[in-house]
């Protein structure tokens, strides 16, 4: 097996043939450290990868087959880590500089049942300073490269995760989603991000248990593998006072739910603003995928206002609040960390009570003006983003470049709406622009109907194939 036969495989064919004896782990371990030391230097997606180690856990899954252990749904699957997500032994940085030499302690809940499921673990991946923008880059590691389009980003915060999956160094990988962290680069890179309900997947990340607004969700490049990883990390912990337990008994069984007679509602800007004129057509053009299934497409869109002051004040600078105590003073980092990071935490010291609640009060309306909307529809379908990927050297896209920065964060994301109302939200591609950037399709439905929108995602898959076409630069040698 070579490396540019693994690159495009994908996990569920992987974990199949292996079953079968057609493969081996340490068949498909060596490929994929060919792959990894191949392109990586080129994007940067992995910020720590250990060959060594990667084939030493392959030889030991090889190991337990032979001895007929039972075998997991991920048996010899390679699969990578967000670098924000704590793994035993290994850097546990926070992309933060001043993090450079912390080490993690245990693996967190979705860590270890990746491995126990028979994952084969390859690595962590890149993310900017605490996860804060959608973009990947930082002081410590430096920025990860759009593997369609070398020098643009590959968006954030789960940049390393999203780019490693599109350019075929793994066919799985976990982010994390407090705004759209798992979506953003899923879009911008022309793969499959999955933000599940509240409480679906035990999260790793909060000093504050019970916090409402960060997801950990798969990143994959087909629907059916975002399903068999979901299935693996789903499920109540007791780590996690918001998690459940598994609503259904594998959601790899519930995507082939028929899309006929669907109420479909397609919606072009959510209320958040502009979006980018070729990333709306192209939107608009894709979601027409769903007529074809049966289902009746209708232009609508809730009645919530515009919620990124909501956002900004009651979830965004409140939520970094938390880490206020890491350092006694974050402006002391400039320099070490990006400015805006900084700003948010001062931002966060002269916050009020009054203005949080209000933000607070706005997400409850805005949940019940949701729900009314979705007893009219099953689905609500939108772009992703407003805008495809744009250079590194920019923050925001250039229409925002001289707004607030609460508006240069989350102007152009139509998926932080789902991190307020806590229900599930998944993207997969709906095209290409002129010059070859990915552009998400966003698909999401009322609370906790989760298997809702891998099934609609999985039949637009049908309609709207996209798992063959990863001729990205990288993956023909261009930087450029």
């Amino acid at each position: 097996m070579d490396a540019e036969q693994y690159a495009w495989m994908s996990a569920t064919d992987i974990a199949t043939k292996i079953n079968a004896g057609e493969l081996t782990s340490l068949e498909v371990a060596e490929a994929a450290c060919a792959r990894i030391e191949a392109i990586n230097p080129m994007i940067n997606a992995y910020v720590h990868y250990d060959r060594e180690q990667v084939l030493a856990d392959a030889r030991q899954l090889d190991a337990n087959q032979t001895a007929g252990e039972p075998l997991g749904p991920l048996h010899g699957v390679p699969f990578a880590i967000k670098c924000l997500t704590e793994v035993a032994g290994l850097p546990n940085t926070h992309s933060m500089t001043p993090f450079a030499d912390e080490i993690g302690k245990e693996d967190a809940v979705l860590v270890t049942r990746l491995k126990e499921a028979g994952g084969l673990f390859t690595g962590l991946t890149n993310a900017p300073e605490g996860g804060y923008y959608g973009g990947t880059d930082s002081h410590l590691h430096g920025p990860t490269h759009n593997p369609f389009k070398f020098g643009h980003t590959a968006g954030g915060s789960s940049g390393g995760s999203a780019a490693a999956v599109a350019a075929g160094l793994v066919p799985i990988a976990e982010g994390a989603d407090g705004a759209g962290s798992v979506r953003i680069p899923a879009a911008m890179c022309g793969v499959v991000g999955l933000k599940p309900s509240l409480g679906r997947i035990p999260h790793a990340l909060l000093q504050t248990k019970f916090e409402t607004w960060v997801f950990h969700g798969p990143i994959t490049r087909t629907v059916e593998d975002a399903a068999l990883m979901f299935d693996v990390m789903t499920g109540f912990d007791p780590s996690d006072p918001m998690s459940l337990p598994r609503d259904v008994e594998s959601y790899t069984t519930e995507l082939d739910k028929p899309m006929t007679g669907l109420r479909v509602a397609y919606s072009p800007d959510l209320n958040v603003g502009h979006v980018d004129p070729e990333v709306a057509a192209i939107c608009r053009e894709a979601v027409a995928a769903f007529e074809q299934l049966g289902a009746t497409v209708t232009e609508a869109t809730p009645n919530w206002a515009n919620p990124e002051q909501a956002m900004w004040e009651g979830i965004w600078v409140p939520g970094f609040a938390a880490d206020n105590d890491l350092f006694p003073d974050w402006k002391e980092l400039t320099g070490q960390l990006d400015d805006q990071l900084i700003e948010i935490h001062e931002q966060s010291k002269t916050l009020t009570a009054e203005e949080v609640g209000r933000a607070q009060a706005f997400r409850s309306r805005m949940y019940d003006t949701f729900t009314e909307f979705m007893e009219h529809y099953d689905l609500l379908v939108s772009p992703t983003l407003a805008s495809a990927a744009f250079p590194l050297d920019q923050f925001t896209p250039g229409w925002l470049a001289d707004e607030p920065l609460q508006t240069q964060l989350l102007g152009w994301l139509l998926t932080y709406p789902y991190n307020m109302l806590t229900s599930p939200a998944i993207t997969v591609p709906a095209g290409f622009t002129e010059d070859g950037r990915p552009v998400g399709l966003q698909i999401a439905a009322r609370h906790r109907a989760d298997a809702d929108v891998l099934a609609a995602a999985a039949a637009y898959s049908t309609v709207r194939p996209w798992a063959g076409r990863y001729e990205t630069n990288v993956n023909q040698g261009e930087t450029k």
